[in-house]
């Protein structure tokens, strides 16, 4: 197995694809708007990648964070509300916006079971300001670390409750970014002390199953690398600091924050510490080269998936009712 989750090119898998698959073994998928049409077409393709790998607990992920980040949407599938949403119930109350997010996810976490889909990219715990990007702020659970932890600890619980695996992102912390990293890296001056609030709702939900890294420059403990590049931000401040012990992801490589050929950035990515390496774009050239990089998944790395993957019970749970609760909780906002 190669420490690489790949995305796929359309809505089936290509004559290539499953060649080149077969031989790579990657740890998991990503799926996007590309490759979803409609429920009997998604879950033909998560199981033909089941099929493919020769086993059931595949990674099979998917960005479904609610408002703009959504890859299922209408009129397939019924919109999600973003974290400010959430945010703004916990302005009134508190208990009420966090059993409303976990309702959400609960929610969110079947309707992506029932298409076998297994892992979903969030909570965002970015902990927003005044100068965040719009990137992040507009997905973000707040501005201040314990709301966003709680909020992203009912996540986490809602999505394992329907089987799902959360990840956690994007570490050490983007909500100082005033850049998005899609298209520029990010630059943060702030100091070691006050990047203690950025860390704290990670560290509150060091326990997660899995984790994505951020592609930021923190001058306070690396001025030469993003964090995803750095073995001093991914070993000291992510491991040792924060006491993450799950699957560590990149965010994907492919953004425009890092340089280099995608099998440069993939094998910086590991060497610095990261347990796999996201590459999105099923650019078959690119994957080819990231393959090629890349020696087998390290024994601890596997260890992680294997547990994260273990980490939640069989779904259940009603999806009407728990959006009927989500929609009569955010109601009180």
């Amino acid at each position: 197995m190669k420490p690489v989750i790949f995305g796929l090119s359309g809505p089936t898998l290509s004559a290539d694809e499953r060649a080149f698959f077969r031989e790579a073994r990657p740890a998991g998928y990503i799926l996007f708007k590309r490759n979803v049409i409609d429920r009997a077409q998604l879950r033909a393709l998560t199981d033909s990648l089941r099929d493919l790998e020769g086993r059931g607990d595949v990674a099979i992920l998917i960005d479904q964070e609610g408002g703009r980040v959504a890859r299922m949407g209408p009129p397939e599938w019924p919109a999600f509300p973003a974290g400010p949403a959430f945010d703004a119930l916990y302005e009134r109350a508190p208990m009420s916006a966090i059993e409303a997010a976990r309702a959400n996810a609960h929610a969110l976490g079947l309707m992506l079971a029932e298409m076998g889909i297994t892992v979903d990219c969030m909570p965002l715990l970015d902990v927003a300001r005044a100068g965040t990007t719009e990137a992040i702020a507009c997905r973000a659970y707040g501005r201040e670390p314990k709301r966003v932890a709680a909020m992203g600890r009912a996540t986490l619980e809602g999505l394992a409750a329907a089987g799902v695996v959360g990840v956690v992102k994007h570490m050490p912390g983007h909500g100082r970014a005033i850049v998005d990293s899609h298209y520029d890296l990010p630059t943060v001056t702030a100091s070691d002390a006050e990047l203690e609030e950025d860390l704290a709702p990670f560290r509150a939900l060091a326990g997660a199953p899995m984790g994505m890294t951020s592609h930021i420059v923190f001058e306070a403990w690396d001025r030469d690398r993003p964090a995803t590049l750095s073995p001093i931000v991914i070993e000291q401040v992510i491991r040792r600091r924060i006491g993450f012990d799950g699957l560590l992801m990149t965010d994907d490589i492919d953004m425009k924050a890092l340089s280099g050929t995608a099998g440069e950035k993939a094998a910086g990515a590991i060497a610095a510490g990261c347990d796999v390496v996201l590459d999105c774009w099923a650019r078959m050239d690119e994957m080819i080269e990231i393959a090629g990089r890349l020696d087998e998944i390290a024994p601890a790395a596997r260890d992680r998936l294997d547990r994260a993957m273990a980490s939640v019970p069989p779904a259940e749970g009603d999806f009407g009712g728990l959006i009927e609760k989500r929609d009569a909780l955010l109601a009180l906002a």
